[in-house]
C-alpha cells in the first residue's frame, strides 16, 4: 500500500540575515500510513513548519524527497488530495465566512452553487452557522481558526496537514474539533498535524513522531507509550517491608503504604503478597502517566 506520507531524508535550510545558511530539518525520514493520525511534536524552532511546508511544496528541500499518495509534494496531483491548515490563517477581513469558503471552493474547482452550498455544511460542521455573513475582521481568533479547520475540509481531502491546529480554541471548541477529525478518520481521511497541546495528542493520536533541531529522536504509538506509561497504585495497611514485592513504593499518613507497579502482573503479585503477610487493603487503582512529562525527558536525553 502507498504511503500517505513518505519523506526520505529530508533537508531544509533558510539563509539567516548575515548571509549564512541555518539548517531546518536534518535528514528526516518518516511514512504514515492511509487512515493514521499522527501527531507531530517538538519544541519551538524543531522544524516543524518547516517540514510541513515542504509537504505542502512551499519551501523547496536541499536534499532529500516528499511524496504524498505516491507523488511529489507540491504536484498538482498532491495537493488535489491534501487539505490544509497553516499555522496562522490569514482572510480578507472584508469577507464573511460564507464568502471566504465559497471563493475557496471555486478556486478548487467547485461550480459557484456547490462552493456556497459545501461551504454552508462546513461552517455547520465546524460550528459557525450562526456567524456565517458576519465579517471576518469581527471574529475572534477562535472563529478564524474554526474558518481555517472548515476550509481544510473542501473538498472532503484524502489528507489533511494541520499546522497548530487547535490554536485559538476554547476547551469546546477543542472537544468539538476532535469529533470532527475523528469522524473524518472513520471516512477514511488521514490526519498529520503538528500541536504543543498534548492533551489533544493524548486524545486523538494514532502515532507520534518527535522533532528535535530538525531530526527526528522519537516515534511511538500512543497506546503502547500510555501502557508503558501507566502505573497501577495498591494502597494497604501492613508490613512496611515485604519481601519481594514489586514496584516502588513509600508510606504516607496513618502508616499506609502505597507502591507504585508498572505492569497488571507485578499488581497481581504486590496483592498476593500483601494478603500473605496479613496486610490489608485499602484501595487499587490505574494512573495515566504524564504525556507531557514524557515528551520533556525524551528532549532532555536527545540533548
Amino acid at each position: 500500500m502507498t504511503a500517505a506520507i513518505d519523506v526520505q531524508d529530508l533537508r531544509v535550510r533558510y539563509r539567516s540575515k548575515k548571509g549564512n545558511w541555518v539548517p531546518a530539518v536534518n535528514g528526516l525520514s518518516f511514512q504514515v500510513a492511509p487512515g493514521e493520525i499522527v501527531g507531530f511534536l517538538g519544541p519551538n524552532g524543531a522544524g516543524k513548519s518547516s517540514t510541513l511546508k515542504a509537504l505542502m511544496g512551499f519551501v523547496e528541500p536541499c536534499a532529500g524527497e516528499c511524496r504524498l499518495f505516491g507523488a511529489p509534494a507540491g504536484s498538482l496531483e498532491a495537493k488535489k488530495r491534501i487539505g490544509y491548515l497553516p499555522e496562522v490563517a490569514m482572510y480578507y477581513p472584508f469577507l464573511t465566512p460564507i464568502e471566504t469558503l465559497t471563493l475557496y471552493g471555486e478556486l478548487q474547482g467547485f461550480g459557484a452553487r456547490a462552493a456556497r452550498k459545501e461551504a454552508a455544511t462546513l461552517l455547520e460542521v465546524v460550528g459557525l452557522q450562526e456567524s456565517a455573513k458576519k465579517l471576518n475582521r469581527t471574529l475572534s481568533k477562535g472563529m478564524l481558526q474554526r474558518v481555517g479547520i472548515a476550509q481544510s475540509l473542501l473538498g472532503s481531502p484524502d489528507l489533511l496537514i494541520l499546522d497548530e491546529v487547535t490554536s485559538g480554541l476554547d476547551p469546546v471548541g477543542r472537544k468539538e474539533l476532535r469529533e470532527i477529525l475523528k469522524d473524518r478518520q472513520r471516512q477514511g481521511t488521514t490526519l498529520f498535524f503538528s500541536s504543543h497541546e498534548l492533551s489533544e495528542v493524548d486524545m486523538l493520536c494514532d502515532r507520534i513522531l518527535i522533532l528535535d533541531k530538525g531530526s527526528l529522536i522519537e516515534e511511538r504509538g500512543v497506546e503502547a507509550l500510555k501502557d508503558q506509561l501507566r502505573r497501577y497504585v495498591l494502597k494497604y495497611h501492613g508490613p512496611a517491608m515485604i519481601m519481594g514485592i514489586p514496584g516502588e513504593g513509600d508510606e504516607s499518613e496513618d502508616h499506609v503504604f502505597e507502591l507504585r507497579c508498572s505492569t497488571k502482573e507485578d499488581l497481581i503479585l504486590a496483592l498476593e503478597k500483601v494478603q500473605k503477610s496479613y496486610g490489608q487493603i485499602i484501595d487499587i487503582e490505574s494512573r495515566e502517566g504524564s504525556l507531557e512529562e514524557y515528551f520533556i525527558d525524551t528532549l532532555e536525553r536527545a540533548a
